[in-house]
């Protein structure tokens, strides 16, 4: 088939698979209830959103590992806008009363946001390092987690960026067992610091790291708030704890040295 043949195929609805996207919505609830639609399609969406986040930070660390100060930084404010487009649709969810809500919740019995893969690989990508993140997840997903976290975090990534650009960092720190999470060095705050003071292209590098961690903890927070304003107090789907659990995420900064170093200029 020609060039000119194949795109004379080609349709809008056949590249997007329009027709199969389209029939992914399938309400259990009688009727069915009319708000069933609406989170289904919410949670399709961030899963999405999950997956071309995997494919950012992926393509991110490639980018930061290899020097390119430019594409990172387009990379990580993509990244970065992204989040912002998942805080966004916690208002179109909170449209959604708690009525309306209990009127199909029944119907999702042991299912749960906690289930999420895609976002337990999003956390590992950022660096989380422990074995209950993805123990509840089907084995070949934790085989797939084990992976991600054997190797450079974002942070690890970026750490050898800075390395690469005449900030040292010391050998142990780079060259760490990546599958335990990283822990605060003093001298990697020193480096931060002299980044900010003398080396304005990385220190933006970094800046895009603190959006997105500004970014994921705004997302936790509009999605505590969200929860709570719908099941209040009561236990989350799938046994969790719903609120108490994520209240517990909030307020812990995914890049800490880049935070603890606002109080040293």
């Amino acid at each position: 088939m020609s060039e000119s043949e194949f795109d004379s195929a080609l349709t809008y609805n056949s590249y997007l698979a329009i027709d199969d996207l389209l029939n992914l919505q399938k309400p259990l609830s009688n009727g069915p209830e009319h708000d069933e639609m609406l989170f289904i399609i919410i949670h399709q969406s961030y899963e999405l959103w999950f997956k071309q986040l995997i494919h950012e930070f992926n393509a991110a660390a490639k980018s930061l590992e290899a020097g390119d100060t430019h594409r990172s930084l387009a990379m990580l404010g993509r990244i970065r806008t992204i989040l912002k487009v998942c805080v966004t649709q916690v208002d179109i969810l909170e449209t959604m009363t708690p009525l309306q809500f209990n009127a199909f919740r029944g119907y999702l019995s042991s299912s749960s946001g906690f289930q999420s893969a895609q976002f337990r690989k999003v956390e590992a990508l950022l660096g989380r390092r422990d074995t209950k993140m993805s123990s509840h997840l089907p084995i070949d997903v934790q085989v797939e987690i084990k992976e991600i976290t054997s190797r450079n975090s974002i942070w690890d990534s970026t750490l050898v960026y800075l390395d690469k650009r005449g900030h040292k960092i010391p050998p142990e720190i780079l060259e760490r067992d990546k599958s335990t999470h990283y822990q605060s060095d003093p001298r990697v705050i020193e480096v931060l610091l002299a980044v900010h003071r003398n080396d304005p292209e990385s220190a933006m590098v970094c800046e895009r790291l603190m959006d997105i961690d500004e970014g994921l903890q705004e997302w936790r927070y509009r999605h505590v708030k969200m929860v709570e304003r719908t099941i209040g107090q009561k236990a989350g789907t799938g046994g969790s704890d719903g609120v108490k659990y994520l209240a517990s995420t909030l307020f812990s900064p995914v890049f800490k040295d880049l935070w603890d170093i606002r109080s040293q200029f």
